[in-house]
C-alpha cells in the first residue's frame, strides 16, 4: 500500500471517527445537534466520501481532494461561525429559522439520528481536553484541508518496467 492509499483510509477512518463520536455524545451523554453542528456532520461525511471515491477512481484523486478541500473549507467556515456565535453574550445562531429547512432534506430524513438538528447552539456543553466541540471540529476540519493540500500537489511516482521509479 503507498502513502496516498494508507492517507486516504486514515482521513476516512478520523472523519468516521468523529461521527462516531458525535453519535456518542448525542446518544449516550444527551448533547442534542444544533443546525451549526449538522452542517459540520455533512462535511466531515463528504470530506469522507470524497476519499473514498479518490480510492474507487484515482485517475480522479486530485479532484476528488480539491472537492474534499472545499469540503473542509465549509466545515472549517461553519465550526468558526459557531465559535463566533458561542461567544457573543446575548446571540444565537440561528436554531430556529436553520432547524426546518435543515431537518428536511432526505438526507436528515433517511438517517435522522445523524442529521437531525434539535438542539440550540447557545446550550453551554463541557469542553473536552480544555477545547469546546467546535474547537476541535475547526481543528480537524484544518487537518483535513492540509492533508487535501498535500494530496493534491504530492507527485505520482510512475513504475515502468522492471521495477524502475520514473518520478
Amino acid at each position: 500500500m503507498n502513502r496516498t492509499k494508507a492517507a486516504l483510509i486514515l482521513i476516512i477512518l478520523a472523519c468516521s471517527g468523529l461521527l462516531g463520536f458525535a453519535l456518542y455524545l448525542q446518544l449516550v451523554l444527551d448533547m442534542l445537534p444544533c443546525p451549526l453542528c449538522v452542517m459540520q456532520r455533512y462535511a466531515f461525511a463528504l470530506i469522507a466520501l470524497a476519499c473514498v471515491f479518490a480510492l474507487i477512481f484515482p485517475n480522479l484523486q486530485r479532484k476528488s481532494m480539491a472537492a474534499s478541500a472545499v469540503f473542509g473549507l465549509i466545515g472549517a467556515g461553519v465550526a468558526g461561525y459557531q465559535l463566533w456565535a458561542i461567544a457573543q453574550p446575548m446571540g444565537s445562531c440561528g436554531a430556529d429559522p436553520l432547524s426546518g429547512p435543515m431537518n428536511s432534506f432526505f438526507i436528515a430524513q433517511l438517517f435522522p439520528v445523524m442529521f437531525k438538528a434539535n438542539g440550540l447552539c447557545e446550550t453551554p456543553y463541557d469542553p473536552i481536553l480544555g477545547l469546546s466541540i467546535p474547537a476541535w471540529a475547526l481543528t480537524w476540519f484544518l487537518v483535513f484541508i492540509f492533508a487535501s493540500f498535500a494530496l493534491i500537489i504530492s507527485k505520482k511516482k510512475e513504475r515502468v518496467f522492471f521495477g524502475k521509479i520514473r518520478g
